[in-house]
């Protein structure tokens, strides 16, 4: 497959490896390929990023670049992360990220170095496209781990981030969109007398609703064998003014342990931070389990949670980890279909199709 074209076959970009049916149970070890390979065994470098759009690919060749002229695994995730940020077209991370209820832009996201055991953060930061470059400032130049709101915007004017109104066209008429149809009893959308009673939205403004938790993971492994990751997002849509997810808090939206590998975390960022997801995920493959079978384990961990409430609440989450062999994996709780990444090795650019474990009825 061509490493370096920007039009990548979609039936040659996704190559199905462990897409397992809603609902089904871990399967141990993965299958081999046609070339007689396990799946997800083929070494170092090697970067993942949890987006598998054009963005993502993108991201992962320039990434990539990094990586095969012998650069750092930190260097390679910070550019994969940048690139992804400063898309105007990804309402989900950076610049043109969802807003908060408010209408206002509020990015969140962390870095850490397997190399150095260092770690940095930004929560609530404004005006800023790539989040994950101040958070690394924070790691490297301050003896601290998170910096927020505020604080977090004048730490990056100290260095010379340029201010930018993070609300773009496109996200800024989905807020109004939101806006107007966010409840009956509110003040916002057409006059009472020339809305449709009968559920159908006319007066409003046109467009379908949207809505997400918006992240992106970049994990990476060096041909030193060090590794590095970054999380990064703009955080659930329509947010509570200064709402914190799990993706700047170390050890629930990243974990990295250079002696064994790297995980991040994207969904409803309540359920992570109180489970420590991604730092569960490390310790299960540190107990010798794959990175595709230690995902699967943090969904069953959290959904058991609330099973020992009596509970049936399945939440939406997504895990990607590698380890420091080159494996990689990846599941998610519920959703359209089963989870996948993007990821970038000597064989080349290709797609990775994890598992669904559980569906929600209706």
């Amino acid at each position: 497959m061509s490493s370096n074209g920007s039009g990548l076959d979609r039936r040659e970009f996704f190559r199905h490896s462990v897409g397992m049916g809603a609902g089904a149970l871990a399967l141990g070890r993965l299958p081999a390929d046609l070339g007689g390979r396990v799946r997800g065994a083929h070494g170092v470098p090697l970067i993942i990023t949890s987006h598998t759009n054009e963005t993502g690919q993108n991201a992962m060749r320039e990434a990539w670049e990094i990586l095969d002229s012998g650069g750092s695994a930190l260097d390679a995730v910070e550019k994969g992360a940048n690139v992804i940020e400063v898309d105007p077209e990804d309402s989900s991370v950076g610049y043109g990220g969802l807003p908060n209820e408010d209408g206002v832009v509020q990015l969140d996201a962390s870095i850490m170095d397997g190399r150095t055991y260092n770690a940095g953060s930004v929560a609530s930061l404004e005006n800023i496209k790539t989040p994950a470059s101040v958070a690394r400032l924070v790691m490297e130049r301050t003896d601290h781990v998170m910096l927020v709101g505020k604080g977090a915007l004048d730490f990056a004017r100290s260095f010379g981030f340029e201010e930018n109104n993070l609300l773009t066209a496109k996200s800024r008429e989905a807020w109004l969109r939101w806006r107007e149809r966010r409840g009956e009893s509110d003040d916002w959308g057409p006059p009472d007398h020339l809305r449709d009673r009968g559920g159908n939205q006319t007066g409003f403004l046109d467009g379908p609703d949207e809505f997400h938790y918006g992240t992106t993971n970049v994990l990476a492994v060096d041909e030193n064998g060090d590794i590095a990751g970054i999380t990064t997002t703009s955080g659930l849509s329509w947010k509570i003014n200064g709402r914190i997810g799990d993706s700047p808090v170390i050890g629930a939206g990243l974990y990295v342990d250079n002696e064994v590998g790297a995980a991040g975390a994207t969904g409803r960022g309540e359920d992570v931070i109180k489970s420590c997801a991604s730092y569960y995920i490390v310790m299960r493959m540190r107990d010798g389990r794959s990175p595709q079978q230690a995902c699967e384990d943090a969904l069953e961990m959290i959904v058991n949670k609330y099973r020992a409430i009596s509970n049936d609440f399945i939440p939406s989450e997504k895990f990607v980890a590698i380890n420091k062999d080159g494996e990689y994996g990846c599941a998610r709780m519920r959703g359209r279909g089963a989870a996948r990444i993007t990821f970038r090795n000597e064989d080349g650019l290709e797609a990775y199709e994890g598992t669904q474990r559980y569906q929600v009825s209706g």
